[in-house]
């Protein structure tokens, strides 16, 4: 059920008379507007807003069908419906008229009942058609809105999944805060997209989500592992790997790969799989650096926090053994920026 009196519909005819008839006809259930050309049809329809068009064809100057087109052509005034009003009975204007969007015809001389009927046809077929974009506008912002709660959620998980594999580990998740941005940053200038790049900063938090089957006794030693040792620390790979294994997440799935291969050499002498150069996956080969830097500079149950300098100085001659050499220089390049983390984080 429309409201009619809130529609307002446009006449146009270069013929009073008939201007005469179709406000006689429609004045009592809609607002009605007149231009006398095409020129003043399309100012009118640009500074107001219509629910329908009655459009002559013929008229001197510009004919209806180039309204019609102007119209169309101009988003602010393409979805108003247009019905042609003409004497013209040829099937080939009217082809021509739908072809270039008109919704319908009605013929001169008027039939009075004809005119309303059609109207209203359109008229109710508009308010439909609105009704149903409002309410796909709603539906679509309440996914949206589901879909953020869902990623924040999932990033909730995610980052207290990845304190609790540090805390283990060293006592403090500012390490987990400064691998991310770091792999961030490093990600964005290796290519990286947009998308990728946010998502290596979350999944890279959980690069050693596999300590958490690590035992007390050796994550917390203050010396030197033994050999035996130092085999059961390298099992937290496989151990992430399998706690983050079987998800439909490409978040997830991420996290997995890093957890594997973050310990990969390039020169192929890493664990667990012995890969070397590319066979190690990219976002596994820049957590890779990132990982030992922030080891070097950061204080453990067996070591002191390396200086800056040093900490680079060591990265800088694993390159093309332990590290990809091109991302190896990516990050040096980074040092004005990760020393300023490195303080923001200290």
């Amino acid at each position: 059920m429309i409201e009619s009196t809130n529609r307002r519909i446009l006449l146009v005819d270069d013929t009073k008379a008939n201007i005469d008839i179709l406000v006689q006809t429609l004045k009592e259930d809609y607002k009605l507007g007149v231009a006398l050309n095409g020129t003043k049809a399309i100012e009118y329809s640009l500074s107001n807003r219509l629910d329908l068009i009655l459009l002559d064809i013929i008229m001197p100057g510009m004919d209806g069908f180039e309204v019609c087109r102007r119209l169309k052509e101009n988003p602010a005034t393409a979805a108003i419906p247009i019905i042609f009003i003409t004497a013209m009975t040829d099937p080939e204007h009217k082809r021509e008229g739908l072809t270039i969007g008109a919704v319908d015809y009605i013929t001169k001389p008027f039939d009075i009942s004809e005119v309303k009927a059609r109207v209203k046809t359109h008229l109710t077929l508009k308010v439909t058609q609105e009704s149903l974009k409002n309410k796909n506008l709603i539906l679509e912002e309440k996914v949206k809105m589901r879909t953020r709660e869902l990623k924040e959620t999932q990033v909730e998980i995610i980052n207290r999944l990845s304190l609790a594999s540090k805390f283990r580990d060293c006592g403090t998740g500012q390490n987990v805060v400064r691998i991310s941005v770091l792999a961030e940053m490093l990600g964005r200038k290796a290519g990286l997209s947009e998308e990728e790049a946010e998502r290596l900063a979350l999944s890279s938090t959980l690069h050693d989500a596999g300590k958490i089957g690590i035992s007390d006794a050796i994550l917390m030693k203050p010396g030197k592992l033994t050999p035996q040792e130092w085999e059961l620390m390298k099992e937290h790979t496989t151990i992430g790997s399998r706690l983050l294994a079987g998800s439909k997440s490409q978040l997830i799935l991420d996290a997995q790969t890093i957890a594997l291969t973050h310990h990969e050499h390039w020169d192929g002498n890493g664990y667990p799989q012995g890969l070397h150069g590319d066979q190690i996956p990219l976002i596994g080969r820049i957590v890779a650096i990132c990982d030992v830097f922030d080891a070097l500079i950061s204080q453990r149950p067996h070591k002191a926090p390396w200086p800056l300098e040093r900490a680079f100085t060591e990265i800088e001659e694993l390159s093309g053994t332990h590290f990809d050499p091109k991302l190896t220089d990516i990050f040096l390049d980074m040092q004005e920026a990760i020393v300023d983390l490195v303080d923001k984080t200290a």
